[in-house]
């Protein structure tokens, strides 16, 4: 059954093996988005939990105008986020982006990024910021198109494009900073 039919199926019922279908298909991809994005297994079991207490209390809300999966991962991320910033209590998480809007940047290769030695890679990525982080995981990692990346971001694609372009930038400085040979 699709997604969408045991959805269907759960809101006309309200019987928990239809959630129970929900929950097996997507608590593993969940709970590994949250630790790439918290760092930590017991935080991330726990917010699993709560993401999955959102999307059973909100799975009414769902429209269906993007896929399901979308939508979960949509909830996941800004639930990380969410968290990072109350953690951190930065006042935007995206600040550096702002400060940073007039300087040009160089365009960062894809291949010069994933060229990196992978325990490299892990470490850099550890340095960037949350949210510079959050977007290269979701298009060098999770695969994802620009459109799905702006519908979970909710912002424009050409913003989008212009955050990995900032991120990619940030991931080569801090890699020739981390590493200098």
């Amino acid at each position: 059954m699709s997604d969408e039919e045991v959805i269907s199926l759960y809101l006309k019922t309200r019987s928990s093996s239809y959630f129970t279908m929900l929950y097996s298909r997507y608590s593993g991809k969940v709970y590994s988005k949250c630790i790439s994005l918290l760092k930590d297994e017991q935080l991330s079991d726990d917010a699993t939990q709560d993401i999955f207490l959102k999307i059973y209390l909100n799975l009414a809300k769902f429209s269906g105008k993007s896929k399901f999966s979308t939508w979960v991962y949509s909830i996941t991320y800004n639930y990380c986020i969410d968290y990072i910033r109350r953690k951190k209590k930065e006042r935007n998480i995206f600040s550096e982006d702002i400060e940073n809007v007039g300087e040009p940047l160089e365009d960062v290769e894809d291949h010069e990024l994933l060229e990196i030695e992978v325990s490299r890679l892990k470490r850099v990525m550890n340095v960037i910021p949350p949210g510079d982080r959050a977007v290269l995981l979701m298009k060098y990692q999770d695969d994802m198109s620009i459109r799905d990346i702006s519908e979970v971001l909710e912002k424009s694609e050409s913003a989008i494009k212009m955050k990995i372009k900032r991120a990619k930038h940030k991931a080569k400085s801090s890699y020739k900073e981390l590493y200098k040979d």
